[in-house]
């Protein structure tokens, strides 16, 4: 049976519908590491772990993901966004393990008016966004062959909160909510995206996708699609970027092409929607 890493799997909420999957597929004795089991921001902790018992598969989901905190904390976020997938990369190199990383739609400046594809200029406008930018561009250069990249956004799942769980909480308890209209994305249900990653980790192949869940909505759509089929009677107000001040720089329209996966799987991604 092969060996499966998954970086933050025991708590992310991405990482915990990896596990899931690995599992359900039958193939793979899955382990964890995370935060909770030491500083695996420490390179002899990190070398240790993953050289004592080594790994076929790694997927990283670790992340510094509070795109507002980043501003303030750039040290932080460059640490765990760009300096940890190199240290992973240095540990791996020569080993013949597969690594699949997971980055961001926030690579993107926002402004173009159709989705973007792989092949498209990376403008980050934020800290995070240029922080996991360089995070894909270390582990490019340094372990080309057995690399995929995931550009993934918007993500919402079980075991962890995110913005759909806030909103059905927001809508139970307050009864109306106030939500920004004009960022539009890509919303991506965990488990899709988990299950896209192991098909792709097993056969190995290589690059970089957008994998996301089909359809394009704005935060206050995908609210109140949420809210709807959650049945919650709540009122929600949209309401513009400015409205709502945040110290990050979001994209206005980051909807990820998802053409290039699909011909892989061999299978269209649901919409957001059916997710």
């Amino acid at each position: 049976m092969q060996r499966a890493l998954v970086l933050g799997g025991a708590t992310g909420l991405l990482g915990q519908a990896l596990v899931l999957e690995l599992l359900a597929t039958q193939e793979y004795h899955v382990e964890t590491l995370g935060r909770q089991d030491g500083n695996i921001f420490d390179p002899k902790f990190l070398k240790e772990a993953l050289r004592t018992n080594p790994y076929d598969l790694i997927f990283n989901t670790i992340a510094m993901t509070q795109v507002d905190d980043a501003e303030d904390h750039i040290k932080d976020a460059r640490m765990v966004n760009a300096g940890f997938p190199e240290m992973l990369a240095h540990i791996v190199q020569n080993q013949a393990c597969h690594v699949v990383h997971f980055s961001t739609d926030f690579v993107f400046e926002g402004t173009k008016k159709t989705p973007y594809l792989e092949e498209d200029e990376p403008k980050p406008q934020s800290v995070y966004g240029m922080t996991k930018r360089h995070g894909e561009e270390i582990l490019i250069k340094r372990i080309p062959t057995h690399l995929t990249i995931l550009r993934t956004a918007w993500l919402f799942g079980s075991g962890r909160k995110n913005f759909v769980t806030t909103m059905l909480n927001a809508g139970k308890k307050h009864g109306a909510v106030r939500v920004v209209a004009d960022q539009v994305g890509s919303p991506t249900f965990t488990n899709d995206l988990a299950r896209w990653s192991v098909r792709l980790a097993k056969k190995r192949i290589s690059g970089l996708f957008h994998a996301v869940n089909s359809g394009q909505a704005s935060w206050y759509d995908l609210a109140c699609t949420a809210l709807t089929l959650a049945e919650i009677p709540c009122t929600v107000t949209p309401i513009s970027t400015d409205m709502w001040p945040q110290k990050a720089t979001r994209p206005k329209y980051s909807v990820l092409d998802t053409t290039k996966l699909q011909g892989v799987l061999g299978e269209a991604c649901r919409s957001w929607k059916d997710a």
